[in-house]
């Protein structure tokens, strides 16, 4: 009896085994990854003293089988000002959370910052980590570190204060029809690749000597004084008539990019003047596709690629300026480009433009390339070519013997005091004394002055942006 007794005790054990093992069905995980409601956080509050706020995301599992993440870190760590919540869980790392099927996680996300501390950076930046099966995902996070005015993809017009620095993070927008005015003194602190951008609208930069309006990184360190390609720049588009005066733009990627005109206005799309571009990565100033510039007296210099770039046609009209290479690296292309056609590869076309006028005058065209200017055009029907370039002192091997060239000084070296820390004034000895022409100095802007604010001679005026 005993013995049957444990035989079915023994059954109702295996009974009880078999019934439990068919209750834990292997889970099959997806080997998809996460979606994400953001990919960066910005706190846009301006703190005054010790801020403190929530900002939230979502994460998505898009799947129908479980997610399950491996990781989830805060990057900075316990050093970081950011703090995290995931599931109700305060760390710098949880593990092993799973993510049904179609279902959603909010990530909470706090910071606190002494923003009274002058040594923080105008942007203070960390990012969460995300790793599931076997690949890294970024949620990015950034808070303003310093009282600024920030923009971050916002739509702009009217009146910037100067009373403190503006931060671009993303981009700052002028839109169609309107019109931003950003007064002298403005310290302009621009993000990695944020954007300036004039959309159909119009820009007016009112620096002043002593109180020049300035573009550059937002990375205050000294390190980052001289990298180049810190942020992209200021681009027009379609852009109505546009006015820059004493402006300093370094360390971009383009100083000024400009494509396309607007169709109603006649004019020049953008003015610049009494204004330095320097050491960005690729243009100083950029012309594509019919847009219109006029320039006096401006510095551009030590760019990765051109001091200027003419593509797909474009007018232009530069007087009294130093359109120069001596650019950071190899300086493998000529300080000034011009070219009318773009290949359209992608879409298998050419697109030619005209250019009507093109115009240099009393200017030095110089680096460390033995020829600084080069033309790449194309003639068809209907398409005009329209150069004028006089007064100059040229780099070119060969001698370019076109017939728009007019009293040029060829090759003869400028005799800047230091090109390297940009410092292109020069020794009395240099062509540049007394060689521009008085008749087409008189074409500039009144008062007839120089970059620094210094009357040019009327009798015998210097090439270039600075009279000595």
């Amino acid at each position: 009896m005993v013995k049957v007794l444990n035989y079915f005790i023994f059954l109702i054990l295996i009974a009880i085994i078999q019934l439990s093992s068919s209750c834990n069905k292997p889970v099959f995980f997806s080997k998809q990854n996460l979606k994400f409601s953001e990919d960066t956080v910005v706190f846009d509050t301006i703190f005054t003293s010790i801020g403190s706020t929530t900002k939230q995301f979502k994460i998505y599992n898009r799947e129908n089988r479980t997610l399950k993440i491996d990781e989830i870190e805060l990057m900075g760590g316990e050093n970081s000002p950011f703090r995290i919540n995931v599931d109700g869980i305060n760390a710098t790392i949880v593990n092993d959370i799973e993510l049904e099927g179609g279902d959603s996680l909010f990530v909470f996300v706090e910071v606190t910052l002494q923003v009274n501390n002058q040594n923080l950076p105008l942007v203070v930046e960390d990012s969460i980590r995300f790793k599931t099966n076997g690949k890294d995902q970024y949620v990015n996070l950034a808070v303003w570190g310093q009282d600024a005015y920030f923009h971050y993809k916002d739509l702009n017009e009217g009146t910037w204060p100067n009373d403190k620095p503006h931060v671009i993070f993303g981009y700052a927008a002028v839109d169609s029809a309107k019109s931003l005015t950003i007064q002298a003194g403005t310290s302009v602190y621009m993000h990695k690749n944020a954007i300036l951008y004039i959309y159909k609208g119009t820009l007016n930069v009112d620096g002043a000597k002593g109180q020049e309006v300035i573009f550059q990184g937002d990375r205050l360190e000294s390190d980052y004084d001289d990298v180049s390609g810190q942020f992209y720049g200021i681009y027009f588009q379609e852009a109505r008539p546009s006015n820059i005066n004493y402006a300093i733009i370094k360390n971009g990627i383009s100083g000024v990019h400009l494509y396309s005109k607007d169709a109603s206005f006649s004019g020049y799309t953008l003015t610049i003047r009494n204004s330095k571009i320097s050491n960005c990565a690729r243009y100083g100033v950029f012309i594509y596709s019919g847009a219109k510039v006029k320039a006096e007296n401006c510095i551009i210099a030590r760019n990765g690629n051109h001091a200027l770039l003419v593509l797909e046609g474009g007018d232009f009209f530069f007087n009294h300026c130093d359109l120069l290479g001596y650019g950071n690296g190899d300086a493998a292309t000529p300080a000034v480009g011009i070219s009318n056609y773009y290949n359209d590869y992608l879409n298998g076309v050419q697109n030619i433009g005209s250019i009507n006028e093109g115009r240099i005058f009393n200017s030095v065209i110089y680096g460390n390339l033995t020829g600084e200017i080069a033309f790449d055009t194309i003639s068809d029907a209907g398409i005009n070519l329209n150069f004028d370039f006089q007064n100059n002192i040229v780099k070119s091997e060969p001698i370019n013997a076109s017939s728009f060239f007019i009293n040029t000084i060829w090759n003869s070296d400028p005799e800047f005091t230091d090109v390297s820390i940009n410092d292109f004034t020069y020794a009395i000895s240099s062509p540049l004394n007394n060689n521009a022409d008085p008749s087409l100095t008189n074409l500039l802007t009144s008062p007839v002055t120089d970059i620094e604010g210094d009357l040019r001679s009327l009798s015998t005026p210097d090439i270039g942006a600075i009279e000595n």
